[in-house]
Order: C-alpha cells, then sequence, then structure tokens
C-alpha cells in the first residue's frame, strides 16, 4: 500500500500545479486589459482546465487516505 499512498501524492502535485497554473494565467489574462469577450473566452478555457486539476488533487488525495487506511 505504499505504493499507492506515493502514486496519490504524485497525482495530487500534478493537481495543485494545475491549480497554480489556472492562478497565473487568470492574473495575466488581468493584466493583459482584455475587453469582456476576450476575457470571457480566455477565462472559459481556465475553468475547464481548473476543474480538471482540482478533480486530480481530489483523486490523489483519495488515494492517500486509503493507501494510508489499508496499509
Amino acid at each position: 500500500m505504499g505504493n499507492l499512498i506515493w502514486i496519490g501524492a504524485v497525482v495530487t502535485l500534478i493537481g495543485l500545479c494545475g491549480l497554480f497554473w489556472c492562478i497565473f494565467s487568470v492574473q495575466r489574462a488581468r493584466k493583459d486589459g482584455l475587453d469582456d469577450t476576450a476575457m470571457k473566452d480566455r477565462l472559459q478555457k481556465v475553468v475547464a482546465i481548473n476543474m480538471g486539476a482540482l478533480f486530480l488533487s481530489a483523486i490523489g488525495l483519495m488515494m492517500v487516505v486509503l493507501g494510508i487506511l489499508l496499509g
């Protein structure tokens, strides 16, 4: 079960990197001073990636907890 913990930790870190990427991407979009439609288009793409990254981090944390409980 030790492998499940480490794999879960890696999956969680990948998800967290995706979340930080989303944060920096939105900050860059705000700094660029886009108009409303361009900002909306860019944020719609970021929201999809944000949801995927959040899903990965949650699944990774579940794997870690499961590995701890079974180990």
